[in-house]
């Protein structure tokens, strides 16, 4: 078994997080793991996109264009735009939430229809979960546990045991945000598929 995911979103939505997380679940289930960050101006809302592979032996760390089993993305721009890089009959976990970028902000560019988005979306993945991770994680308690929603929804289509994934949260995350994150992982876990 060889998985392939790439974590897309904007700078301080947790991407990298994710990507130790799934990370350290794959190792402790015995598998080989590579990770690859590409960051881009992060810290001005720019793209960042985090790179996990695992199986039983991964030469390289790079998932090549249109190899990705499955794409997580933080926001739906960032899900169009990282599209290409899904393989045929791959899948796709998507946030529902709109971050409008720099050239949108400054009026020389203009964010694409949400709807038409969605519908490029199913029409490319051979499965795509779409929903609002955001609601769920201000139910969980902040904003900030968006990375944790969509972690939870993802981690129903991978074969690691739940007690994995809560043992990585609580090593990764800082203590007192343990619980909340705990609570956003569960919550996203029952997203329908």
């Amino acid at each position: 078994m060889e998985n392939n995911i790439l974590i897309a979103g904007v700078g301080g939505q947790g991407t990298i997080l994710a990507g130790k997380i799934i990370s350290s679940v794959a190792l402790m289930a015995g598998y080989e793991i590579k990770v690859s960050e590409i960051h881009g101006m992060s810290q001005r809302g720019g793209s960042v996109v985090t790179q996990v592979r695992f199986g039983e032996q991964i030469a390289s760390p790079i998932i090549t264009e249109g190899s990705a089993d499955t794409i997580i993305a933080f926001e739906l721009l960032e899900a169009l735009r990282i599209l290409p890089e899904l393989k045929k009959g791959g899948q796709m976990i998507v946030n529902e939430q709109t971050i409008p970028p720099m050239p949108v902000l400054t009026g020389t560019a203009v964010y694409p229809e949400p709807e038409e988005i969605k519908k490029r979306i199913s029409a490319h993945a051979a499965k795509a979960i779409l929903f609002d991770a955001l609601a769920l994680a201000l139910t969980a308690g902040a904003a900030q546990a968006v990375n944790l929603v969509l972690l939870g929804c993802f981690s129903r289509l991978l074969p690691m045991k739940e007690n994995l994934w809560h043992e990585a949260i609580k090593s990764l995350v800082k203590p007192q945000f343990v619980e909340m994150n705990l609570r956003a992982f569960n919550l996203g876990q029952k997203v329908n598929s």
